[in-house]
């Protein structure tokens, strides 16, 4: 059966948006790697991207935005890398630190890293990629609270409130991660291995989560 008409030219213009949105993405993606976050204009990226600046701005309505749809792709892939190198994984300390390391080495970059981060946190409400991302963050916490809540039923004789205490040590080990990415920018704990540090960390939250859901 033909496609109609209507159906025709509607598919055309979801087409053009889809080379339009792949284009700026490839642009930022580019140019953001190559001069960093501060050494880019959003003219330059609508430059790369052949297209008019007004048109960019349809798409996203700022640099951080830009950023933002960016790193959150670096983010999601991180999260798949993680996600599969912790199903083989049984000790649940190493099974943590497998969901996290895709995150360190995605993280190439601390200026656009520590600038994604502070769009995650302060940009605006309103902001479509600003969503997308904060929803990110969310399926890591709940990927190793499921974890964390799954191996400590396995070992039984666990508190009611397991479930809550895993989502909390999901937090944590997000927060703990997310200072130790912002490093570079704050200059805390000079001449220590941050990466060392993070791990040390992980594993002592962990073993404080399960202090606290077993059972006397």
């Amino acid at each position: 059966m033909n496609a109609s008409p209507e159906s025709a030219q509607v598919g055309r213009r979801l087409l053009k948006v889809s080379d339009k949105q792949a284009r700026i993405f490839e642009a930022a993606a580019t140019l953001f790697a190559e001069r960093g976050f501060e050494g880019v204009t959003t003219q330059q990226i609508s430059d790369r991207a052949e297209i008019a600046a007004g048109t960019l701005f349809r798409y996203a309505a700022t640099k951080g935005e830009l950023l933002l749809m960016v790193y959150n792709e670096d983010l999601r892939t991180a999260l798949d890398a993680g996600a599969e190198a912790a199903q083989g994984t049984p000790d649940p300390v190493a099974a943590v630190l497998a969901m996290i390391d895709p995150l360190l080495r995605a993280a190439r970059h601390p200026e656009n890293t520590v600038t994604y981060q502070r769009e995650l946190l302060f940009g605006s409400p309103a902001d479509k990629y600003r969503s997308e991302g904060l929803a990110l963050v969310a399926r890591l916490e709940a990927m190793i609270a499921e974890r964390l809540a799954a191996a400590a039923r396995s070992r039984g004789g666990v508190a009611e409130n397991l479930d809550s205490q895993a989502q909390l040590a999901g937090r944590t080990v997000f927060a703990a991660t997310h200072l130790m990415l912002a490093q570079p920018a704050t200059g805390a704990h000079p001449g220590q291995d941050a990466a060392a540090d993070l791990h040390a960390q992980i594993a002592q939250i962990v073993a404080g989560f399960f202090a606290t859901v077993e059972r006397r």
